[in-house]
């Protein structure tokens, strides 16, 4: 199924030579370790806490309006430590998303209004149901959904779910044009 166009103003966006579209309404705390590998897109009022510890990203992730991308942090005696969060390649983070992950595979897709916890690993292609709640420390294994509040697993995903996923986000990507004016 080919998606429709999704366009944007071309002013409110920073294209950077490696394709990535940045809106000028995010906010990307610590900037100097937020490392995206190239056609990434993030939305406006979007937020990464690189400010806390390092955030590496992936090609063609895409980073829905309103989503929190904040690194884990654990509590100690003597105070708190952040740990560096990495996201894979063509992940998808929907809309009001909130994600303190420790790690996030490639070919993920986060819905709408999700919480991941502190610390929790999402491995390869798995994906997270909109408006779930994902307890803290959980291990999400790959090929599989999760979905409710708190989250448990739902079903498993087919041996596709990989070539659904760079389908997907490739399509977003070429998809997310500026808007011309006439």
């Amino acid at each position: 199924m080919e998606l429709e166009d999704i366009f944007y103003n071309k002013q409110e966006y920073i294209e950077t030579i490696s394709g990535n579209k940045i809106s000028r309404k995010s906010v990307l705390c610590g900037s100097r370790n937020i490392v995206l590998n190239g056609m990434t897109i993030i939305q406006s009022e979007c937020i990464i806490r690189g400010d806390l510890s390092n955030v590496r990203i992936g090609r063609y992730c895409i980073f829905s309006k309103r989503a929190v991308i904040k690194p884990p942090f654990k509590q100690f005696s003597q105070g708190v430590a952040f740990f560096p969060l990495f996201i894979g390649d063509h992940v998808f983070i929907d809309e009001d998303a909130v994600v303190n992950a420790a790690s996030i595979g490639s070919y993920v897709s986060i819905g709408k209004n999700c919480v991941i916890g502190r610390r929790c690993v999402l491995k390869d292609c798995c994906m997270i149901a909109d408006n779930s709640v994902v307890p803290q420390d959980t291990v999400v294994a790959a090929f599989s959904m999760y979905s409710g509040s708190p989250s448990r697993y739902t079903k498993e995903l087919p041996q596709c779910t990989q070539d659904l996923m760079i389908d997907f986000t490739k399509q977003y990507f070429h998809h997310f044009k500026p808007l011309t004016q006439k």
